[in-house]
């Protein structure tokens, strides 16, 4: 007869204040299972779980169920309590009542009691069916990826490679740096952002532990926790990195130009064969195939014959390589949102219409205007300029949610405006004013004080161009009256989307997004950098928007996990994975096409399906399709399901 042990927790208020945690214990002990119920006020504490080895080592018990919160939570803690006492690990249920009753019942705590009875019977139920059994151990490669080279892709792969660890750093671009390549200052301090930027990415360039393959992508990711195969294509860049010197001659001949140059949004234009931008990681040029009359069209080839270290190679190919790594990290930043998609606002139809990336780029010395504020119609200084907060963001048509930086990068940037000239008038039309980083609140009320910048709580109607102005309406929500503005420039700090290689790799990696479509972690708070898929890592925006400190210390928590997993030199397998009885199985392959992890393989000799232990996830798909039920999920039997469904229904 099995000994089941049931505690109860009052979780404070969380359960004990909806629940009658002393009726749930009551009802509990009248089971035939149970030789122990108790209630406690915080079971995870050192003394609850002291309560349950006492019990365990005095033989009271030899199976557990902790009514609480849920297994996301605690069930970790719980389970090395058990494994402290001397009993295996996995004779353990936890029965969730305070997600499922307390929380979501809080206005009925009769029907929650007798729900929070149900679920505790039902778990003791299923844990009287329970079989001990030991977890596999999987060997771990000691080498990572790391997917992204903006500043958290950079950060994260700098701590891996510190800590003496093999590291592959692919970025889709020709060069590192992302997005805070393209800014000029950072807000609040206002430092120099290639200042920050630079000598980390010519740490990368240069450290023996970073494998640096730019113009690349992952096209595919295979394995297990400990030992991925990712298969990485490097583009051809038709430039020997290794033997350019980047003295810029080939550029200088380059009979192709007026292309859109990328690093400056478009604002002003490069040559076929160019360096992305004058600090640009690898320090050498690049061709764009797209363009090269020598490549679209086999004529030209300047470009090879002046380049005095005979870097140039038009015979270079788009190579696909294969690494296995322990451990991956995402970070894969985030993009613009088209504000065309906003038509009122005149993007695009208007030249003097900007984005906030736009105008950095004309307030950088080195930009397309030479760090000059002038309209892009004219080349003439504005008097009076318009930034327009919350773009498309918090906006229902477009995307609902904040994108926690365009405040502050509005208050930027109308400081680079008031800086350059404080004779221009800058207003800033706003919804709510979000300051909430360290020195956030400081930077606005600085702003605040300048005589020449407005704040009007209110968004710009339609946008039309009159008698040579940007004009446009107002309601000024403060002061309840429609006002009329006739402005020069108008800077737009438009809303934040996910990468779109992102979105490719959450589904090659069989990571969830959130609604907002930005990759979702394991569990805000106790797994806030890993990714449900086990040995995969997310930090930076490619987890959610944030400013630039927020992502570099994601990046190193992420970095951390993943050292943590690769000095260990072993990794646990899914507990719960799924096993073959092969005296049912008939070999018929459906469990193989069905599993989503591609665990399963067909054993051509034997005629049977076989589990990579490795790769199983213990989703149970392949136990629900086989015909012949020859597959079962552990801890997931038909025994021990029905058994829980039997419990809540017997009254």
């Amino acid at each position: 007869m099995v000994k089941v042990g049931v505690y109860v927790c009052h979780c404070g208020k969380n359960i004990a204040g909806v629940i009658d945690v002393k009726r749930v214990v009551e009802e509990i002990r009248k089971l035939n299972e149970v030789s122990v119920a108790k209630d406690y006020m915080f079971m995870c504490s050192k003394t609850g779980q002291q309560l349950i080895i006492d019990d365990i080592k005095a033989g009271r018990v030899d199976r557990v169920v902790v009514a609480a919160c849920s297994p996301t939570m605690h069930e970790e803690t719980f389970m090395r309590a058990l494994e402290e006492a001397g009993l295996n690990r996995f004779m353990f249920e936890m029965a969730n009542i305070r997600e499922q009753c307390s929380w979501v019942h809080y206005n009925d705590p009769e029907a929650a009691t007798e729900k929070a009875i149900d679920i505790v019977k039902a778990a003791v139920k299923r844990v009287s069916k329970y079989e001990p059994f030991e977890r596999g151990k999987l060997p771990v490669v000691k080498r990572a990826l790391v997917i992204g080279g903006g500043i958290a892709g950079i950060r994260a792969a700098l701590d891996i490679a510190d800590a003496g660890i093999e590291v592959y750093l692919v970025e889709k671009s020709p060069s590192i740096g992302g997005k805070m390549a393209q800014l000029d200052k950072t807000f609040p301090t206002l430092d120099c952002s290639l200042c920050i930027l630079t000598p980390l990415m010519n740490e990368v360039s240069k450290h023996r532990n970073i494998k640096l393959l730019t113009n690349s992508e992952v096209v595919d990711v295979g394995g297990r926790v400990g030992s991925f195969q990712v298969k990485i294509k490097r583009k051809a860049r038709y430039v020997d990195v290794e033997k350019c010197v980047a003295c810029g001659m080939c550029s200088e001949k380059c009979p192709v130009s007026g292309i859109p140059d990328e690093y400056n949004c478009g604002l002003s234009v490069r040559r076929a064969i160019y360096k992305p931008y004058p600090q640009a990681i690898p320090n050498a040029y690049i061709i764009d195939s797209n363009h090269c009359l020598k490549i679209t069209r086999g004529i030209c080839g300047v470009c090879e014959r002046v380049c005095p270290a005979k870097a140039i190679n038009f015979n270079d190919k788009d190579v696909e390589m294969e690494v296995e790594v322990g451990a991956i990290i995402i970070a894969t930043g985030y993009e613009l949102m088209n504000p065309k998609e906003l038509v009122e606002y005149g993007y695009g139809k208007f030249r003097d219409v900007v984005t906030g990336l736009e105008f950095e780029r004309i307030y950088s010395a080195e930009g397309p205007t030479k760090g000059k504020i002038v309209k892009l119609s004219d080349g003439k200084e504005p008097r009076e300029v318009a930034i327009v907060l919350c773009v498309g963001s918090r906006d229902e048509r477009h995307l609902p949610y904040c994108c926690n930086v365009g405040c502050m990068a509005g208050l930027k940037h109308a400081y680079y405006i008031a800086s350059s000239n404080p004779e221009i008038k800058t207003y800033i039309f706003y919804t709510d004013i979000r300051t909430y980083g360290k020195g956030y609140e400081e930077f606005y009320r600085r702003i605040r004080e300048l005589g020449n910048v407005h704040f009007i709580r209110g968004k710009p109607m339609e946008v039309r161009f009159e008698d040579g102005k940007l004009t446009f309406e107002v309601f000024n929500m403060n002061l309840n009256e429609l006002y009329k503005f006739r402005v020069d420039m108008i800077i737009l700090e438009t809303g934040l989307i996910p990468n779109p290689s992102s979105i490719d790799l959450a589904s090659k990696l069989k990571i969830p997004r959130g609604v907002d479509g930005f990759l979702l972690e394991a569990h805000p708070k106790l797994r806030p950098v890993s990714a449900p898929s086990r040995g995969i890592y997310i930090c930076g925006c490619a987890q959610g928007l944030k400013d630039i400190p927020s992502s570099i210390a994601q990046a190193s928590a992420a970095a951390t996990e993943a050292i943590k997993l690769l000095i260990r030199g072993e990794a646990e397998a899914e507990p719960y994975i799924a096993e073959v009885d092969e005296s049912k199985c008939s070999g018929c392959g459906i469990c193989a096409s069905a599993c989503p992890y591609k665990a399963i393989k067909m054993n051509v000799e034997k005629k049977v399906a076989e589990v990579n232990v490795g790769a199983c996830m213990g989703c149970g798909i392949c136990a629900s399709a086989c015909p012949s039920k020859a597959i079962k999920q552990r801890r997931f039997t038909d025994e021990s399901i029905i058994a829980a469904i039997d419990a809540i229904l017997a009254k």
